[in-house]
């Protein structure tokens, strides 16, 4: 059997604690701990549970990061918002009208979130201030099942979503702090996508095509604060997803594939998506945060709709103590 010294071509070296730069799988022992230790790598980033939610939920808006963040109405219809703080979910102010397949943005202090059913169509449009939420200028488009993405209550991009049965909308609007003005049209008109980023740089993905031979699509379009582009589509096909993340560093989790829940997560390098380590559990129309090296997913339909949340860490590197 080969040793340490025939597979690492050197034999296992003598520190007074840390190699200056261990590397993945190196081993060396540690004369202050008086113990062999290694360096352990995951590469590929891992999701692990979280705090539950009080109001079990799907189709609602979510907003903030992986440790501060905000989930806001939802199915079946309620007004509910909870924040969370990294372990726990707190119940906090109402939204003035509740509603669910709306979207949302921003941070857990300040956030906007608008569409969704009303119970009709609605561009109702609430603004979060970390204490209330008021009532603002409505979308110029009554919708729902749209997507939406920005980095405050002051800016934000609302787009697709459909106004009726079988009616595919491609319209985009900006939001300025005021009001929302219509700018340039998706190049594929979608409903239930989600979106990453800011309104100068963002994307929207995946989604349905409501009435389409083969609904279910991977579509990506990334928004440069004038137009949208296709970029490279989603490995698996879906909508009603989670995502997380910036235009270049993405994260797309869960949705419907049209036979089945999705565990699937993927990762965006602003060129190409990549399949990583999946949800534990399969859901769809559920809630995402944060960026790509630390997200969560959270609520969703399974059926039944659940409350439960996973966090997604980056890659880690860390040194195990060897036992002998």
């Amino acid at each position: 059997m080969a040793d340490y010294k025939d597979i690492k071509g050197g034999t296992v070296q003598n520190f007074a604690g840390d190699p200056p730069a261990p590397i993945n799988g190196q081993v060396w022992y540690d004369s202050t701990a008086v113990a062999f230790q290694y360096r352990s790598s995951n590469p590929a980033g891992s999701w692990a549970s979280g705090g539950t939610m009080n109001t079990v939920r799907a189709d609602f808006g979510s907003a903030g990061i992986q440790t501060a963040t905000l989930a806001i109405g939802g199915s079946p219809v309620t007004a509910n918002v909870e924040s969370y703080n990294g372990s726990a979910w707190t119940e906090g102010a109402n939204i003035n009208t509740g509603r669910n397949s709306h979207a949302a943005n921003g941070t857990q202090t300040s956030a906007l979130f608008y569409m969704g059913d009303d119970p009709e169509r609605t561009g109702k449009t609430e603004s979060w201030n970390g204490t209330s939420w008021s009532e603002t200028a409505d979308l110029t488009t009554a919708r729902r099942q749209g997507g939406g993405l920005g980095a405050d209550n002051e800016s934000a991009l609302a787009f697709g979503g459909e106004t009726a049965p079988v009616n595919n909308l491609d319209i985009t609007e900006s939001w300025n702090g005021t009001s929302w003005t219509e700018v340039a049209d998706l190049n594929t008109a979608r409903v239930a996508m989600t979106g990453a980023g800011i309104v100068t740089a963002g994307l929207s993905i995946s989604a349905r095509i409501l009435d389409a031979p083969s609904p279910y699509t991977g579509i990506t379009e990334l928004w440069n604060g004038t137009s949208w582009t296709e970029v490279a589509d989603l490995n698996t096909a879906r909508s009603d997803l989670g995502g997380a993340g910036t235009s270049t560093l993405a994260l797309a989790f869960g949705g419907y594939t049209g036979t089945a829940r999705s565990v699937n997560t993927e990762a965006y390098n602003g060129t190409s998506w990549a399949e990583v380590n999946n949800l534990s559990l399969a859901r769809s129309q559920l809630g995402g945060a944060g960026i790509q090296t630390a997200a969560i997913a959270m609520g969703g339909g399974v059926p039944p709709n659940t409350g439960v949340s996973e966090e997604w860490n980056a890659p880690t590197e860390t040194n195990e103590t060897i036992t002998i």
